[in-house]
């Protein structure tokens, strides 16, 4: 997906990253030692083959001068605070860091290096498969991002910051907030007024106090961020926009609420939950409202062409607004 959030760097300086992380006699030479990585969203990713014939994987954050919605600020340090807590913590298979650069000296944004998955994307090749093995995906899935969840956190909010005092209600009415400011500043048209919105969402906001326990959550565990071979999952990627809060935030329960996320029973199945209760029925529509505002308004930020997204996610938007009982 093309984005102006995507901070792709000439070659002569990828060398210069390749130096310091790895020693000069790791330097490529000749060609076809670089390809850009073309599935992300947001961050430049480059697969690279060092001298010795060993591939990592670049990952290098937006450039300074591009504006990004306030969640998405110093994300890349935090996708590598995941990595080294879900490589800590469980078995979930993440590729290593193998070295992570702030001095903003050899471009002007955070980048670091990682190992490379040889694996396919089960995001590109989920269509050609088989309707038993798509399900069986994404049944591993939810096992997978069960364990994941088992990972305790001491407050709620971003990783490596949160006040233990704040709860989950104020958290992510925080971090709705902010979304909705976001679409303000930039006049993203949402189908209603804002204020609304805010309102909506207030009388909605008690089913969020049965949230007491923060734990590790993904957010963003779609297809695309799977790596498969030979039938198995072999890698989890782009680990950004973890933070510590309800698993129910997490992408594979959005269908059980909205059905253009296609059938949640397989990830329930490998998940282990049961059927959901009115009142986490209600807290996945205010996550869905909330993913949804985000694809809405992030298509403004990063400079989306097509209009074909934009118009996808406003009536994903409009679908998760109509489904709100009306207000009490």
């Amino acid at each position: 997906m093309e984005s102006i959030t995507k901070n792709r760097q000439p070659q002569d300086v990828l060398r210069a990253m390749v130096t310091r992380a790895y020693g000069a006699d790791a330097v490529p030479d000749g060609e076809g030692w670089c390809e850009e990585l073309g599935q992300g969203w947001f961050n430049v990713a480059y697969r690279i083959r060092l001298r010795d014939g060993r591939q990592v994987v670049l990952k290098i954050a937006p450039p300074a001068g591009v504006e990004v919605m306030t969640y998405e600020r110093d994300l890349m340090a935090n996708e590598v605070h995941a990595l080294t807590l879900v490589r800590e913590r469980t078995t979930v298979p993440v590729p290593a860091v193998h070295h992570h650069d702030t001095s903003h000296d050899l471009c002007d944004a955070d980048w670091f290096f990682m190992e490379y998955v040889d694996a396919e994307n089960l995001g590109v090749v989920r269509a050609e498969l088989p309707p038993e093995q798509r399900r069986g995906y994404t049944e591993a899935l939810g096992a997978v991002n069960r364990e994941l969840n088992r990972i305790p956190g001491d407050h709620f909010g971003p990783l490596r910051s949160g006040s233990p005092e704040r709860t989950w209600r104020q958290v992510f009415m925080g971090i709705l907030e902010e979304v909705l400011q976001d679409g303000e500043r930039r006049q993203v048209d949402i189908g209603r007024d804002y204020d609304l919105v805010r309102t909506l969402i207030e009388e909605r906001a008690d089913c969020l106090d049965e949230v007491t326990d923060p734990v590790f959550v993904e957010w963003d565990l779609w297809d695309g961020n799977v790596m498969i071979r030979d039938g198995a999952i072999v890698g989890i990627i782009d680990h950004e926009r973890a933070l510590y809060g309800d698993p129910l935030m997490e992408s594979g329960f959005a269908p059980t609420e909205l059905a253009a996320f296609g059938d949640p029973g397989p990830f329930l199945r490998g998940y282990g939950k049961a059927p959901l209760t009115p009142a986490e029925r209600e807290r996945r529509r205010l996550y869905n409202l909330h993913l949804m505002l985000i694809m809405v308004i992030e298509t403004v930020f990063r400079g989306f062409a097509a209009p074909a997204h934009f118009d996808w996610t406003r009536a994903r938007l409009d679908e998760v607004l109509a489904g709100f009982d009306p207000p009490r």
